[in-house]
């Protein structure tokens, strides 16, 4: 668990942050790469970014210290991997003005509506209303060319019960593959299959490496919105998303059903690094293996990722002592002003996490702070 307090301040230090905000851990190849000095964000390949719904918010303040900066993406291009939140997050990344479209997320997210006795339909509505909020359709066009950064939106494609938009049968659905998949993981490909869509000349290495199930499918100015909507359908509460162009014909649903948090070596040449900003320290494969504490991701899949995730001191200090998340909606239901004034105070004190990090990386206090991710 991290624990570490700096003595010393480093050059341009804001007074009033303080250096114990994020732990940061770091695979074997990741580990010594940074343990030899050799280590800067040109070294960085891939960036992932989990599902986990409003829980994003909290990589905020990195993700916008990192685009206001330019810090990516200089010198090769950088795969923005995700599923659900995580695709919407990098999504903004390929904008014209990417800090203010990632800005117009962060305030539509927010302000999404959600009453007693939506049904997944109307709860669809308000999410396409998200998406059409900081995504122009004029803009597509440069997203898709984007050489700077490539895009990888992880889907789910369902089979079987899981395609009935009838709540009982997905129900149904949902509680056998959860059974099936406490006996084995791979079970889970009996009713969900993994789809990316991606941006580029060709898809993503990781879809060529070992361990990868599923399809690819390039995506263009009439599938971008759709697949990120699918990417975010969660069962039960939003409506999957039907026949996507461009891809096998079929119900798409929640990205994080396969793959929530990390589940593949995102970035795959020798020395290269993928960073991973995490609202929490456990990473769970599956959105179904959330309640399995033995469920665990494959060690290779870490060696080369360096993740940084809020402490817990910092979690403390948030409204409610902890991170934003769905249950918030049903929380604060009768009084949606609360939950937006939380979720805004969470955003502001989130805001430094990434020049936090920056500091850290800059002074060399990293090697000394990092723990090893087994």
């Amino acid at each position: 668990m991290c624990q570490y307090r700096l003595g010393i301040r480093p050059a341009g230090y804001r007074r009033h942050a303080r250096m114990n905000s994020i732990c940061i851990k770091a695979g074997a190849e990741a580990f010594e790469i940074i343990k030899d000095g050799g280590f800067n964000l040109d070294k960085v390949a891939a960036y992932f970014a989990p599902a986990g719904g409003p829980r994003w918010l909290i990589a905020s303040g990195f993700d916008l210290t990192l685009l206001q900066g330019g810090l990516l993406g200089k010198n090769k291009p950088v795969l923005l991997a995700g599923s659900s939140a995580g695709a919407m997050r990098f999504a903004a990344w390929l904008q014209p003005e990417a800090v203010q479209v990632y800005r117009k997320l962060i305030a539509a997210y927010i302000a999404m509506p959600f009453h007693r006795g939506d049904t997944p339909p109307c709860v669809f509505d308000s999410f396409a209303a998200v998406i059409d909020a900081y995504l122009e359709d004029d803009a597509l066009p440069f997203a898709l060319s984007d050489t700077r950064y490539r895009l990888a939106v992880i889907t789910a494609r369902a089979r079987h019960l899981l395609t009935s938009d009838i709540k009982l049968i997905q129900r149904a659905g949902l509680g056998l593959s959860y059974l099936m998949n406490c006996f084995d993981r791979s079970r889970l490909y009996d009713f969900l299959e993994r789809v990316v869509f991606y941006t580029g000349a060709k898809p993503p290495d990781f879809c060529f490496q070992k361990g990868f199930r599923g399809r690819y499918v390039a995506l263009n100015e009439v599938n971008f919105k759709h697949a990120l909507m699918a990417s975010g359908a969660i069962p039960l509460l939003i409506a999957g998303v039907h026949d996507i162009y461009g891809a096998p014909p079929g119900v798409y649903r929640d990205g994080g059903l396969i793959d929530y948090h990390l589940t593949h070596r995102y970035s795959v040449r020798k020395g290269d690094v993928t960073l991973f900003f995490h609202h929490q320290e456990r990473i769970i494969p599956g959105w179904l293996d959330k309640r399995l504490a033995s469920r665990k991701h494959a060690a290779d899949i870490t060696n080369n990722v360096l993740m940084v995730y809020p402490s817990r001191e910092f979690i403390a200090k948030l409204p409610y002592g902890r991170v934003p998340d769905r249950s918030d909606f049903i929380t604060f239901i009768d009084d949606p002003e609360l939950r937006m004034e939380n979720w805004r105070q969470a955003v502001s004190q989130a805001a430094l996490l990434g020049e936090e990090f920056l500091e850290l990386l800059d002074s060399g206090k990293i090697r000394e702070v990092m723990e090893r991710l087994d």
